[in-house]
């Protein structure tokens, strides 16, 4: 991942600690070196969420950064169920997303009980509450899965109805709003790169906001990506992904008055008369999507299913789970095996297509 993301996450990761208690801030230093920087900003967001209950339930002091060590040893499992409870409740989480704080909470407890020493060589807690608690029972089947994301994906003539929205019809429906029909002018041709781009290879939202202009491969429809691990690949997109690719480079300096030491692929539009050129963030990639996608009348589409739409077709027309494991750096097949109860349905009919 280009230096400058990682920079501006670890930047927004501090300021989080901020607010955090000291001994969360040392949890969150030994851990740089072997979570990614989305993981530990998550983990800072679920941890204000937990800080914050406390406070508010009178567990503890008065505002998060002060919650002592005594405070969290001291906690009872029907506490912390009740605060599992606010996050369904409350708050709205799923069983999954319930599991994802469970899992930081967890991670930070057994690092106050089992890692972390004092002066004098002792344990920073000595009971450990999150070690009773257990995880949320989840069980999906990979059909489960593909059923759940079935309708949140792109079909057939779906691909070509979206770019083309994209390109050019979404400036047409906002004609007589001129504000927005001049955004949609200024940066059609970098959306239409971004939507064309997904669709065509399959990446994820991390690694399209990641690459710079020296990592494509225009010769060979190739675009080197960092994947999870901060493993380098090479991914092949697609025909239509290099056309508007190209057409977007041919407007890139000018437009958005790149400057030469700015490397990165897709920039922001500049604010304000002397605007500089920055990189476009993974936010505000999933916010142009998730605008085009509410346009379109598919609101439910996002950087996630756009990745999904292109693996289900990549599936159905060539029917190699193996390469598409490579494309899309999954680390288990078991994993890119879910594109083949979503195609299942396609593959039948055409078998009986050949009857006709």
């Amino acid at each position: 991942m280009d230096k400058s993301i990682k920079s501006h996450y670890m930047n927004r990761i501090d300021d989080k600690l901020t607010e955090l208690p000291w001994y969360v801030t040392e949890y969150i230093d030994s851990r740089k070196r072997k979570l990614s920087h989305t993981t530990l900003l998550n983990y800072c967001h679920d941890y204000i969420i937990f800080f914050d209950w406390l406070v508010s339930e009178k567990f503890s002091a008065a505002t998060r950064k002060e919650v002592s060590l005594t405070s969290l040893e001291i906690l009872t499992v029907r506490e912390v169920e009740n605060f599992l409870s606010f996050l369904e409740y409350q708050l709205g989480n799923t069983k999954y997303t319930i599991n994802r704080k469970l899992s930081a909470l967890k991670s930070l407890f057994d690092y106050l009980q089992n890692k972390a020493e004092t002066s004098d060589l002792k344990p920073y807690i000595l009971r450990n509450v999150m070690a009773k608690i257990e995880f949320n029972s989840v069980k999906e089947t990979q059909e489960t899965i593909a059923n759940r994301i079935e309708g949140k994906i792109l079909r057939e003539d779906d691909f070509e109805l979206f770019r083309q929205f994209v390109a050019h019809d979404y400036g047409v429906q906002n004609k007589s709003n001129l504000r927005i029909f001049r955004f949609h002018e200024f940066n059609r041709e970098r959306d239409t790169a971004i939507v064309s781009l997904i669709l065509g290879s399959g990446l994820r939202l991390s690694e399209v906001a990641g690459i710079n202009v020296e990592d494509l491969d225009v010769n060979k429809g190739l675009v080197r990506v960092l994947r999870k691990g901060n493993k380098e690949q090479y991914v092949y997109f697609s025909q239509q992904a290099l056309l508007d690719l190209e057409n977007y480079l041919k407007i890139r300096e000018t437009r958005y008055e790149a400057e030469k030491p700015e490397n990165y692929l897709f920039i922001a539009a500049p604010i304000g008369r002397k605007g500089k050129s920055r990189r476009l963030t993974p936010r505000s990639i999933e916010k142009l999507i998730e605008k085009y996608a509410a346009a379109f009348g598919k609101p439910a589409l996002t950087v996630h299913s756009l990745r999904h739409s292109f693996a289900t077709r990549y599936h159905l027309e060539n029917n190699d789970v193996p390469r598409l494991k490579n494309q899309l750096g999954h680390s288990s097949i078991q994993t890119t095996m879910i594109y083949t109860h979503l195609t299942d349905e396609e593959m039948r009919n055409a078998v009986n297509n050949m009857d006709r």
